[in-house]
């Protein structure tokens, strides 16, 4: 009894020291709305009617929230191992790189088709071409954070800082590619690769503006969750990641853990890039460096990197995301304004980790200790 409890607490202090982060958040912002000149309680209004009011404001929310979810894991998934992994945004252009060679090269047969190769595809399936481009996305993403994972474990790198480098490479080697190598001859003000097949592209889920990734999004964080909580495996992540030197002890494999680890925290970035690619642009091109891969990071820090909550997190955040072309119209704001919003929140959460443990309320009363024993003639103490 005592232990449900104790469990009881833990979980109320997970769920309301977040929500206070978010409500100070809100205050902040509404200071710094009216420093503006604007109504704070006017915006929030149209920040929920273009999130939330209406069926087709919340598919607008959906479809930013889809890479969200898989971007969002590339943190937590680590984090339950004990690292801070910062390169949601590289493994996701990794990831789209990947599934734009992958898609013409299974379309066209080659990464720069020529005039006659654009002509026709190689006649396969559909659902083989986006297999592919999945896995290439999967497979690209997982190798450039499993890069992270090796430099921590064997070089004693930081996994913050390399991960945060290697963004810019990734993004570096992009521009690289679309405007070298890869160039479509056709993308003047936009340099891109060749455009997939629309036939190939990921679809709309029925007659909805909502594309398949919000499914792969859905899967991404149940099967995580399921990984980390109900598993052997991530028993032992979740050990290593309590006390690492208890767990080289008891004889678990640290180091093959962080790799595994990190590899699969790329792999769900990547299938994120490979959504953009294959669902929304059609093309790799700077277009898919959108910012996603770092608003993952901070939907991992609120959800505390439980994989089910980073899915509501990533619907709440997408929410304000969609809502900055509203508040641009209505008010005349910039449309970077909700980027100050997610600053204030990041910033609050983060502090938020300073008061976990603090409150009496959230911890179990002390069992008062017994009282000594009382001499006596035969015993005397």
């Amino acid at each position: 009894m005592a232990l449900s409890r104790s469990n009881w607490r833990s979980r109320a202090e997970s769920v309301v020291i977040p929500l206070g982060a978010l409500l100070v958040a809100l205050v902040l912002f509404g200071i710094f709305c009216m420093f503006g000149g604007k109504n704070p309680f006017a915006v929030y209004s149209a920040i929920f009617r273009t999130a939330f009011g209406s069926w087709n404001a919340f598919q607008g929310t959906l479809l930013r929230a889809s890479p969200l979810m898989l971007t969002a894991l590339c943190t937590a998934l680590p984090a339950r191992l004990g690292l801070m992994v910062i390169g949601n945004e590289g493994a996701l252009v990794l990831g789209g790189l990947g599934a734009a060679a992958a898609g013409l090269i299974l379309s066209h047969g080659s990464i720069t088709p020529n005039p006659t190769q654009l002509q026709a595809t190689l006649g396969l399936a559909p659902i083989v071409v986006q297999i592919g481009m999945a896995l290439a996305g999967i497979v690209a993403g997982g190798i450039w954070i499993a890069i992270v994972g090796a430099l921590r474990h064997y070089r004693a790198v930081n996994e913050t800082i390399s991960s945060l480098l290697m963004n810019y490479i990734a993004i570096a080697l992009l521009n690289h590619l679309v405007e070298g190598p890869w160039k479509d001859p056709s993308s003047l003000n936009k340099p891109s690769s060749f455009p997939i097949p629309e036939l190939y592209r990921l679809g709309n889920i029925g007659s909805t503006r909502i594309h398949y990734g919000l499914i792969y999004g859905l899967v991404a964080c149940a099967i995580a969750y399921f990984l980390i909580q109900h598993t052997t495996f991530g028993f032992a992540a979740r050990t290593a990641g309590g006390n690492v030197k208890a767990a080289r002890i008891a004889g678990l494999p640290v180091g093959q853990l962080t790799i595994i680890i990190c590899f699969l925290a790329g792999s769900c970035a990547g299938l994120a890039g490979m959504v953009e690619v294959a669902a929304v642009q059609g093309q790799a091109n700077a277009s898919i460096v959108a910012g996603y891969g770092y608003a993952g990071i901070l939907v991992a820090f609120i959800a505390r990197y439980n994989a089910l909550a980073a899915a509501v997190v990533a619907i709440l955040l997408g929410g304000i995301i969609n809502s900055g072309g509203a508040l641009q119209r209505s008010f005349g704001m910039p449309d970077a304004t909700v980027l100050v919003f997610q600053g204030l929140v990041f910033l609050v959460v983060l502090y938020s980790e300073s008061l976990y443990g603090r409150f009496k309320i959230f911890k179990e009363p002390e069992t008062p200790l017994p009282p000594p024993p009382v001499p006596s003639a035969a015993f005397p103490v």
